[in-house]
């Protein structure tokens, strides 16, 4: 007989709260401890693989599993499944004592860890956020290869699992990016915010991204009351306030210098980098802390200091570890935080002086910073989705059930990781957010990053339409940056369509359709006898299943593992039928042969189901032939119900190149541009425009702007207005302008 009895001095500290050992000699694999949470006190969020059940001794608080909340109190016994975070808090007014017993169960674990279900996903609601577009230009293949199409297929997968997830994103209207776009353009960052708005919203259309909630920052009603109503709080918890910095001015002009005004060395890893944050090792920086700092406007600048709301960060390391703690955190962003708050102190200004963005309530004299001003526009989506879907949302009354998954680029892990939580903290401290973050890399160009000040980018609207969409998703999924930084090279995606797409899974597709045409006239066989070789082809369906599944989950997810798994199921088809081949014909083999057959089609159907997330268009049309309907995620491989009427041959699934226009559709730009010109500059339809530039005729900035956005329409040709205004006739720059579309 052995006992053990509570004893306060045998604590220490662990997992935030008082634990201690209680030794079992004898018993093998079994542990327990006493536990010990002093009023007003918590344990840190953890999880582990053992099974582990909390015995309530004395006192009264909450468990917290998963974003769900549990009164217990003196004999509530409670069960935590292997990788459940879970917490206990004490709410009461006396020490809250429980005694914990752990133990191991490596298969009970593994089933677990591979639940679609996990982590209380079905149970609550799950809003998916791709970083708000800087509408400053339409979108390329590296931003539609990133947030847009991770968050469109990670949606897609949940809804399939039945979770009730939306998709939300947005126009940031506010960035300064766009005012120097504006500046550019002779335009107004109003006008050019609405412009690239709608062809980032169609740009998505065309990707099959349909996101449930676009919020545009800029025109949204009761957004600005919101976003000064949420910075008000921040200044009322009294860690935000305004106090003077270093900054950065313009030697000439005296102009307060930041983001993409001004670029330099980063201070913490020595790359060239803009003003605020670093692209290459994702560190913050306050722009007067750049080495070797140029303004954009005349190179010279001048430091000097200015008062602006400012944050303590450094202050709150703790605080964003536990967070970290609560949901899914790749280790890149736990590395960039400890980088972060390895800082003795970090100052972080939320304000700058602009005219173009919202103003704190009482300081006209700047803006609320765009990014800042982010976490309350993600807020603001949930309660206008809410108010279309029939819930009562409230942006100012986060609710601790909601879960919310982020997708982004590691330029902007500092904001979405670090910052986000603090703030939120701050402005609602009884809400500890749940939050899963979702991060990608740069997507190259020919070994060169997307730049679209530079014009070097593949358009989303160059390769996009119906014919081709499926091709690009699953391209951009194959090649997608996770964990590293990956390279499109348009070469190497029309040879991956024609080998894999056209080739591989369309020509699979039609050959079995034309063996089933011509063994069993189009029906559908039942199976027959199995051999051991089918049941290892069922069996290694069955691991596709769970694989594909396990990398488009909530945990593991990764586009470029799902899409090797698809690639997988079709080429463990295509060798499945080639070994059973040499049988098909054999009268003694018959009963073998319908079984092969049969499985075949179960790979068919499998890949129909799988394949949705990633290529909703070939998905669809593939299960509408085989019978399917309703898209829903396959708990095991089925095979086609026998009797079915099907005919896969001559299916056209892919192509890797949108159709060529028509010369109707895309006339010679000379005429057309000679006719905007005279529609735009007022003139008579017989005026001679050929041999002369738009200085010549008088065109004014924004007359300048209106062919601009009018060249853009019809042609798709970004042209900057240092090229329009560029000296060159009309006649010239039509013939520029037709070399460009042939291209």
């Amino acid at each position: 007989m052995k006992i053990d009895t509570f004893d306060p001095a045998a604590l220490s500290d662990a997992f935030g709260i008082d634990m201690s050992t209680i030794d079992l000699p004898g018993v093998v694999g079994l542990g327990a401890g006493w536990g010990r949470v002093r009023p007003g006190g918590s344990s840190e969020p953890h999880q582990h693989d053992e099974i582990e059940m909390f015995v309530i001794v004395a006192g009264t608080g909450e468990i917290v599993v998963d974003g769900a909340r549990h009164p217990v109190g003196p004999g509530t016994v409670v069960k935590f499944d292997p990788f459940e975070t879970h917490v206990i808090d004490n709410t009461g007014e006396s020490d809250v004592l429980f005694v914990t017993y752990y133990w191991r169960e490596l298969q009970h674990a593994a089933e677990v860890a591979t639940r679609a279900g996990r982590r209380r996903f079905a149970e609550r609601p799950v809003f998916v956020f791709s970083t708000p577009p800087t509408p400053n230009g339409d979108l390329h293949l590296g931003h539609l290869s990133g947030p847009y199409l991770g968050a469109d297929a990670f949606v897609r997968f949940q809804r399939m699992n039945g979770v009730r997830a939306w998709h939300l994103t947005g126009s940031d209207d506010h960035q300064s990016y766009v005012v120097a776009r504006a500046a550019q353009d002779h335009s107004t960052p109003e006008r050019v915010a609405a412009h690239y708005g709608e062809e980032i919203a169609r740009t998505l259309e065309l990707m099959d991204i349909r996101p449930d909630q676009f919020t545009v920052t800029s025109t949204e009603d009761g957004y600005r009351a919101g976003l000064r109503d949420f910075f008000a709080a921040l200044e009322s918890s009294g860690r935000v306030a305004r106090r003077e910095l270093p900054a950065l001015f313009d030697e000439k002009s005296g102009r307060y210098l930041y983001e993409v005004d001004v670029s330099g060395v980063c201070p913490s890893c020595a790359a060239g980098t803009n003003g605020n944050i670093c692209e290459e090792c994702g560190e913050p920086n306050i722009a007067a802390d750049l080495g070797q700092a140029r303004s954009r406007h005349s190179d010279g600048v001048r430091a000097g200091g200015l008062s602006r709301h400012t944050l303590a960060l450094h202050e709150f390391g703790e605080s964003v570890a536990r967070h970290h703690a609560l949901g899914r955190v790749p280790a890149r962003l736990r590395e960039l935080a400890q980088r972060v708050f390895a800082r003795p102190s970090f100052e972080l200004p939320l304000t700058h002086p602009a005219q173009w963005g919202v103003s704190p309530d009482g300081s006209d004299d700047q803006v609320i910073w765009v990014w800042p001003e982010m976490s309350y526009g993600f807020l603001h989506g949930i309660a206008q989705l809410g108010a279309r879907v029939g819930e009562q949302w409230q942006a100012h009354k986060p609710e601790q059930d909601w879960k919310i998954v982020h997708f982004f680029g590691y330029d902007n892990s500092f904001y979405h990781a670090i910052l986000y939580p603090v703030l939120y903290q701050l402005a609602f401290p009884d809400w500890q957010p749940d939050i899963d973050y979702h991060v990608n890399e740069f997507y190259l160009l020919e070994d060169q990053k997307f730049s679209t000040s530079r014009r070097h980018a593949v358009w989303g609207k160059d390769l996009l339409c119906p014919e081709t969409v499926d091709a690009v998703r699953f391209y951009l999924s194959r090649t997608r940056p996770e964990g590293e930084r990956t390279n499109f090279v348009r070469q190497a995606y029309r040879t991956t369509v024609r080998e894999v797409l056209i080739e591989g899974w369309q020509g699979w597709l039609d050959d079995l359709g034309r063996r089933l045409n011509a063994r069993y006239g189009g029906v559908v066989p039942d199976a027959g006898t199995w051999t051991p070789e089918h049941t290892a082809f069922y069996a290694q369906l069955g691991r596709r299943l769970a694989a594909v599944t396990g990398h488009l989950g909530q945990d593991g997810f990764s586009l470029r593992a799902a899409t090797g798994e698809l690639e997988g199921i079709v080429a463990d088809a295509r060798a499945f039928a080639a070994r059973e081949a040499v049988l098909a014909d054999g009268s003694e083999w018959q009963s073998e042969s319908r079984t092969a057959m049969a499985l075949e089609l179960a790979a068919a159907r499998l890949l129909s189901r799988v394949a949705t997330p990633v290529m909703p268009r070939f998905a669809g049309r593939l299960a509408a032939l085989l019978g399917e309907s309703e898209p829903v995620w396959p708990a095991t491989v089925e095979l086609v119900p026998a009797g079915s009427q099907l005919d896969l041959t001559g299916q056209v699934f892919f192509v890797a190149e949108p159709p060529p226009a028509s010369s109707e559709a895309a006339p010679d730009p000379l005429p057309w541009l000679a006719d905007v010109v005279r529609a735009t500059l007022g003139l008579p339809a017989d005026a001679a425009v050929a041999d002369r530039t738009l200085s010549e005729l008088g065109a004014s900035s924004l007359q300048a702007v209106t062919v601009q956005y009018q060249i853009l329409e019809r042609l798709d040709l970004d042209i900057p207005m240092t090229e329009l205004l560029s000296g060159r006739s009309i006649a010239a720059l039509g013939r520029d302008l037709a070399q460009e579309v042939a291209r």
